[in-house]
């Protein structure tokens, strides 16, 4: 277990996650596939050609869902009990097939439970590309294991 515990989060703390990951056609594919989202843009190369973009976009859901995934081994992982909400997402630029994305968190706000029992943390997940262009951005809020009360 590597995440964090309530009580080691700081709000304004920036976490700059390490890991990083190159998105292949065959993720997008994939994603598209399972979630049923066919949107030609993801999608046809020929459709996405004719388009501002010039190629297909990566999944806007499947972004954020690897920038969330880039940043549970240095937050959440095995010291949350749910996320509770993911709120203000943007992406001001696209992803392409073989863009490497990176993410980085700062915490925003922390409070105990109205128990004292546990902890909800809310952090601004930020996504750059390979060129540090922001390409995905949104509030992560969880419900996190006080150190205390961990079992």
């Amino acid at each position: 277990m590597t995440g964090r515990y309530y009580e080691e989060f700081t709000v304004g703390q920036t976490i700059e996650h390490e890991k990083r990951r190159t998105v292949s056609e065959s993720d997008n594919q994939r994603f598209c596939d399972m979630t049923m989202n066919q949107q030609p843009l993801h999608l046809d190369a020929e459709f996405a050609a004719d388009t501002q973009f010039g190629e297909r976009l990566v999944n806007g859901l499947y972004t954020m869902s690897l920038a969330v995934g880039l940043t549970i081994p240095d937050t959440t992982d095995g010291t949350i009990v749910a996320n509770l909400s993911y709120d203000d997402v943007s992406h001001p630029r696209p992803v392409f097939h073989g863009d490497t994305i990176r993410a980085r968190s700062t915490v925003t706000d922390k409070r105990e439970t109205s128990d004292g029992e546990r902890g909800v943390v809310t952090m601004r997940v930020e996504a750059f590309n390979q060129d540090d262009d922001l390409v995905c951005e949104f509030e992560r809020t969880v419900l996190s294991l006080k150190r205390e009360n961990a079992e």
